[in-house]
């Protein structure tokens, strides 16, 4: 073998690149090559001994007291660059003569042959490392091949066919080697024959356990999980601990529910009344089946005699959808411990094969693992890999070999294991707990396993995997495999295994015979998220009552004052926001808010009062629109940056204002998670334009808009959705109001009874609030109910784009200071509400095409013939305030005017709730485009054309007569 293979070789074992050593390798040949041995006429370090030194140049990297000591100053010496050294001579003259009398350098060929055998054993040892897992015995079933590309490595076969794949023959297995300092099979020795390291490795690598964790470019994490596999002896358990393993095997082998009645520990009758098709529902809401519910259980762990709670979430059938809000939640939880570092709370992800290698939420779950203000210091996903997608094959159902692949992306170490053999199961598991205490990482279980029946009680999984059910119907249940096992090694005898499963029956028997005593269902005992005392004052129901949502004028003076401020020191910002900042101080002076400088004060005032925000979103620091800048940025001195919000008062909630990855499904998940563990947060995700939420429907519609009716669960979650009509394209324009108005539960037929908390009531009674508000001061006001409110709802906010800057798009003091509150609908103030009468025409209308209307009244002298009324909060309808708003003005025509197009936007929405009030006789028309597949056009002409086509009609008072409804 030549120096350079030797060379490529040894360092692709180190995991050192080639072109980085060879510098220093030459330096040694060059130094090498002045030193002439006296009984030889070549160089010493060259010819076929340099293969040797090369051996011993590596040993010496790895581990510089592994070399003798004159090989140590050689080394250094050579490493170092320095010149002749005098003394070098004598000291390689001894060196030769030691290696002589040792036997190792008795001839070249020897020598070649001493240093290539040593080279075969690592590389051998590193595929095992790297490779064995395509060999382990992984499939209980033992039909399928470890991964789907049926691989097989050459090096990993047979003995023979390993051994002359490296160079090695039979009679190299009695040979005596010295180990890599890269591997553990040694335990407490140096060296071993190579049969006996070929049994080790095959022990650790191609039995029911398959490791992959060599792709983690990190040495130290590499070493570790080396060591926990390697080492001989470390999967050793007591027989108390397999008596313990066998009984917890009793309990599980009830299936799907085992989770709930294991884990979480929920009590048996609860389940089983679950399964009573006569129980009755004591919640309101629609309930979900059972497999769907989540629970909160505190227990007590027998290990440690410590509290441990325990919350599993609810989740839709939609899989994979609940694991960002699984990361949410246990961030928050994390959060509002102080725990940093993740050592009191942490998350564990319960994945299927199919849907962890189908499912793009899984991939952008993990790109959050490791961001500042997502990470939750490490997840242990356990994959069940019962081989099958429903009726899906693997082959149809990936491309990747194995279903764990994605996790390679953040450097997770894949533990594979045979979910037959309890042992490694439950050894493999307690690796990864530690791997996540020691690491703050990522880690992956994969359970090999199958599943013994269909996917339901009702399928037939013969029609679609015959072979493999025809496997499963003969194969053994890993009880029953387990029991023989203890049986035959004396750890258990069969009538203590037949006592325990005894047991068992009675506990389940008697639960099940107590369940039938509960003649209804309360879902609420189902939360995997309560919220202790946030309901009640003193054991009594909240009042079902909103204070006003203002706050003091001297309290607005002072957030408006910090947000116009640099409260660091030495800190210098760009030019450009001084002047946004010196804008912001005017307005203070002014008592005037903007649509930034009202969202400050909102969010200033909660962190006063301990409430804590959390901002989310692509590019929300700055905000897409540059109008934020809640994070500021030091010109000269990099990542250097000053969060003013977090400076205005000494004792004070944290503000959490992130940028988040560009992602919707995966962080709106993790948001709502986050909301969902406390009520006392205000948790708001913005997307970057508001139609980008629809790579989020999912979380949409099976969280935040029927979490509650399902689950009842409540949640606080604001969405912030930059959403108007500029003849900017389709994709930057329409938030698609129409979605979430279509998913709104309050009846348009009904007209409702009007009380004295009817506005409450009413919020109380929908599944979420959809707003577009048209003044910062409402914008402010929404955002202080939010919190204010006595229950939690998700608030659905239709924000600007072009109001932000809107010169008529600000709002006084006046408008904010305590005793005021958020207007449902702004009505008509100006010169048409002074005479009503005389109105030939209402228009109705929300968010920001009223400053297009209001505008085109003032050109056409039309304020006194024309009022306009600005719905602000959409959903639930604000039926007693338009009535209102109607009675005013009884002679007039009833107009909805959007920008929207007439198959979007609100017009489908609101006309059946504005006839239910008029009951149906007078008619509401419509002003705005025509109906469009796309949201908007990309021409700024073509915009121009149509706002000034349905502003002409709006105010065209002979517009609709003669018409019928």
């Amino acid at each position: 073998m030549s120096h350079l293979k030797l060379f490529a070789a040894t360092l692709k074992w180190h995991g050192i690149k080639l072109l980085e050593k060879q510098d220093i390798a030459r330096r040694v040949f060059l130094h090498g090559q002045r030193y002439v041995s006296s009984g030889t006429s070549e160089p010493f370090l060259s010819g076929s001994n340099s293969n040797y030194v090369e051996e011993m140049y590596y040993a010496w990297l790895e581990n510089p007291k592994s070399v003798h000591k004159s090989w140590d100053l050689f080394f250094r010496n050579a490493n170092a660059g320095q010149a002749y050294d005098p003394h070098l001579p004598d000291q390689l003259e001894r060196k030769a003569s030691f290696l002589q009398s040792h036997g190792l350098a008795q001839t070249p060929g020897k020598a070649e042959k001493l240093v290539e055998d040593h080279l075969a054993v690592q590389s051998l040892i590193r595929a095992y490392q790297i490779r064995g897992h395509h060999v382990a015995q992984l499939d209980p079933l033992g039909i399928l091949d470890a991964d789907l590309d049926s691989f097989v490595p050459s090096d990993l076969i047979t003995t023979i066919d390993k051994l002359g794949f490296y160079g090695l023959h039979e009679s190299d297995l009695d040979k005596v080697f010295q180990l890599p300092t890269t591997t553990f099979i040694g335990g407490n020795e140096n060296s071993l024959s190579l049969r006996e390291i070929i049994k080790r490795l095959e022990n650790t690598y191609c039995q029911h356990i398959g490791l992959e964790f060599m792709f983690i470019n990190d040495v130290e994490q590499c070493q570790w999980i080396r060591q926990k596999f390697e080492t001989p002896g470390v999967m050793k358990f007591t027989n108390e601990e397999k008596r313990t393993l066998l009984a917890r095997l009793v309990r599980s082998m009830r299936g799907r529910l085992n989770v709930l009645a294991n884990v979480i520990r929920k009590e048996l009758e609860q389940i089983f009344c679950q399964f009573d098709p006569k129980l009755e529902a004591a919640d309101e809401g629609s309930g979900d089946v059972k497999y769907h519910l989540g629970m909160y259980h505190e227990r007590i762990n027998r290990a440690t005699n410590k509290k441990i709670t325990l919350s599993l979430m609810a989740n839709p059938s939609h899989l994979e959808a609940v694991d960002p809000v699984v990361q949410g939640k246990t961030k928050a939880e994390q959060f509002y411990r102080g725990d940093t570092a993740g050592k009191k709370v942490m998350s564990i992800l319960l994945h299927g094969d199919a849907a962890f290698a189908g499912q793009g939420v899984v991939y952008e779950t993990f790109h959050l693992s490791d961001l500042p203000s997502y990470t939750t210091n490490g997840t242990i996903h356990v994959v069940v890999n019962n081989q099958i997608g429903f009726t899906t094959d693997p082959r149809m159902a990936r491309s990747s070999p194995y279903p764990t692949d994605v996790a390679r992306v953040v450097n997770a170490p894949i533990f594979h294991v045979n979910a037959d053999d309890p042992e490694a199961v439950m050894y493999v598991c307690s690796v990864a707990a530690e791997w996540r205490n020691t690491f703050n990482k990522d880690v992956v279980v994969d359970l090999v396993c199958y599943r013994r029946r269909g996917h339901n009680e009702m399928d037939e999984p013969m029609f679609t995997q015959p072979l493999m059910y025809k496997q499963i119907h003969k194969q053994v249940p890993v009880l029953k495999k387990y029991a023989d096992k203890l049986i035959a090694d004396g750890t258990v005898t069969l009538q203590e295994f037949e006592e325990e499963i005894a047991k068992y029956d009675r506990i389940c028997e008697e639960a099940y015979t107590r369940s039938k005593d509960n003649k209804i269902l309360h879902i609420k005992h189902w939360l995997d998220s309560p919220w202790p005392g946030f309901f009640n004052v003193d054991g009594e129901p909240k009042s079902m009552s909103c204070p006003p949502t203002g706050i003091s004028e001297d309290l607005l003076t002072h957030i408006g004052n910090v947000a116009s401020s640099v409260p660091v020191k030495d800190f210098k910002i760009h030019a450009g926001l001084s002047r946004i900042l010196r804008a912001r101080l005017e307005m203070t002076k002014n008592r005037v808010v903007d649509w930034a400088l009202a969202e400050y004060m909102a969010f200033g005032s909660f962190l006063k009062e301990g409430i804590h925000v959390r901002l989310s979103g692509q590019d929300v620091e700055r905000g897409t629109f540059s109008h934020r800048h809640h994070v500021l940025h030091d010109q000269e001195v990099d990542k250097r940056t000053c969060v003013p919000m977090n400076h205005l008062w000494e004792q004070q909630a944290p503000y959490t204002v992130c940028n988040s990855s560009l992602s919707e499904y995966g962080v709106l998940g993790f948001e709502l998670g986050f909301a969902m563990a406390s009520p006392n947060a205000l948790v708001c995700w913005e997307a970057q334009f508001g139609d980008f939420h629809n790579t989020a429907q999912c979380i949409i519609d099976q969280f935040i808009s029927s979490g509650q009716a399902k689950w009842v669960r409540h949640n606080g979650i604001v969405l912030l959705l930059p959403h108007g009509m500029e003849g900017m394209g389709p994709e930057h324009s329409s938030a698609r109001p129409e979605r979430f108005l279509q998913m709104s539960n309050d009846d348009s037929d009904a007209y409702p009874e009007f009380s004295e908390q009817f506005e409450v009531s009413q919020l109380y009674e929908c599944n979420w609030i959809v707003v577009n508000c048209s003044t910062p001061a409402n914008y402010f006001h929404v955002l202080r109910r939010q919190i204010l409110l006595p229950f939690r709802k998700p608030l659905i906010i239709l924000t600007p784009k072009s109001l932000l800057r809107h010169p008529e798009a600000k709002s006084s003091f006046d408008e904010m200071v305590s005793g005021t509150t958020f207007q449902r609908v702004i009505p008509e103030n100006g010169l048409a509400a002074h005479a009503p009468h005389e109105v030939k025409r209402v228009i109705f209308c929300t968010g920001k095409v009223y400053y297009d209307l209001v505008k085109e009244r003032k050109n056409q002298d039309l304020e006194k013939q024309v009022a306009i009324t600005r719905l602000e909060q959409i959903s639930p309808f604000p039926f007693d305030l338009l009535k209102e708003e109607l009675e005013k003005y009884p002679g007039a025509d009833l107009v909805w005017c959007q920008e929207e197009h007439k198959n979007s936007g609100y017009y489908d929405y609101v006309k059946p709730r504005f006839r239910t009030i008029v009951n149906h006789t007078r008619p509401i028309w419509y002003v705005g485009r025509e109906p469009a597949a796309a949201a908007a056009t990309g021409n700024k002409n073509t915009h121009l054309v149509s706002l000034r086509r349905f502003l002409d009609t709006a105010f065209n008072l002979e517009a609709f007569e003669g018409k019928t409804f």
